[in-house]
């Protein structure tokens, strides 16, 4: 296939990292039929996992949660945790606004909000805590423009983007938007190839950096908590992954043992015969990372992912960060989601946000982050 792409766009695509040999494969595998709902689904023997194989952060006040925390207050202060925040995307949920730059509560950002509650956790701590931001092309101009306002010597910021495709339409022609190929973010599993890509990461292990907290911008509730990095510690594993309890209608991610390896498994990828909600919890993409672990490139999955654009179908093909947890030593952390010591409170558009923005202002303020 030969590709018809105008000079601009073919500019924008350089300068994010369009893999065109990357992406003629997977469009021939999806041509293919290699590609679909049948090859997304995992093999092997899925089992539930144990309940001490998902154990619950102590409570608030608790002497193991102090125990816990000061582990992590110790990281922190030795200059070893740093915090990544997802704000990639399309930037369409909000009408088209980027969501980092949308006022969530009380006359502040998303983005000023979640930079926040790093900061405070940072001061508290009297440690330096650096913070990468994932942007993407279409969010990318707006995050960079907001973000020295957020900056502190305690807090370091910088930004990072993830990488870029191309739509297809189902024939396998490049979907349009009018006369120019539609360009789109291909999910946050780009986290450790854009990371590399950009030298941050490299940076941050250079300058003493070994472990990331990971969260979306959209989720407010998910603070940097001192605890949940003394329970990463403690567990020894590569990577933890935050869960909390189901909810009915809830779909997501869920840890799984895959032939005896525990990992986040997506929803859609569970084989049919397996029913999912034996599972009580689920996954709600809160990470911590070892950072050298992560130096490395990762053979994760490419899913088809089928978009209405304009009214059309168009083709997608993205990945998704929780499945690191195949490739790497994982822990599970099952944390609250609602109350005081909630962490799950997201806002994908302005409807989550209006109905979650009493209980998040309500946890931001017993925080001191408002």
């Amino acid at each position: 296939m030969q590709l018809d792409i105008d000079p601009a766009t073919l500019a924008l695509l350089e300068h994010y990292g369009f893999d065109e040999a990357l992406f003629l494969s997977l469009r021939d595998r999806f041509l293919r039929s290699e590609l679909g709902v049948d090859g997304n689904r995992i093999r092997g023997r899925v089992e539930v996992p144990a309940p001490q194989e998902v154990p619950r952060l102590p409570a608030p006040g608790s002497s193991a949660r102090q125990r816990l925390a000061t582990i992590g207050l110790e990281a922190m202060r030795r200059g070893e945790v740093g915090c990544v925040v997802l704000a990639g995307g399309m930037a369409t949920r909000f009408g088209g606004v980027v969501k980092a730059g949308v006022e969530a509560l009380a006359g502040r950002t998303f983005l000023s909000l979640k930079l926040g509650g790093v900061r405070r956790t940072a001061e508290q701590a009297a440690a330096r805590v650096p913070v990468l931001v994932m942007t993407s092309f279409a969010t990318d101009n707006e995050v960079r423009w907001l973000l020295p306002r957020e900056e502190s010597p305690q807090m370091p910021v910088s930004a990072f983007a993830q990488l870029i495709s191309l739509r297809l339409c189902p024939d396998g022609e490049l979907f349009r938007d009018g006369t120019h190929p539609s360009a789109y973010a291909p999910g946050h599993g780009d986290l450790t190839f854009a990371l590399r890509r950009s030298g941050e990461l490299q940076r941050f292990v250079a300058g003493g950096g070994k472990l990331l907290y990971m969260s979306n911008v959209d989720n407010l509730a998910a603070t940097l908590d001192p605890a949940v990095i003394g329970a990463h510690l403690e567990s020894g594993k590569t990577v933890t992954a935050e869960v909390v309890s189901k909810h009915p209608g809830d779909a997501g991610g869920a840890p799984a043992r895959v032939d005896g390896v525990l990992q986040i498994v997506e929803s859609f990828r569970f084989p049919s015969t397996f029913d999912e909600h034996q599972i009580p919890v689920f996954n709600v993409n809160s990470f911590v990372l070892d950072a050298k672990a992560i130096d490395r490139d990762f053979p994760l999955t490419w899913f088809v992912v089928r978009k209405k654009v304009a009214g059309k179908e168009a083709i997608q093909f993205e990945h998704l960060v929780g499945e690191l947890t195949a490739f790497v030593p994982t822990a599970c952390l099952h944390v609250d989601r609602d109350g005081p010591d909630g962490r799950f409170q997201p806002a994908k558009d302005p409807e989550e946000l209006a109905r979650r923005a009493p209980q998040i202002e309500a946890m931001l303020r017993a925080r001191g982050v408002l």
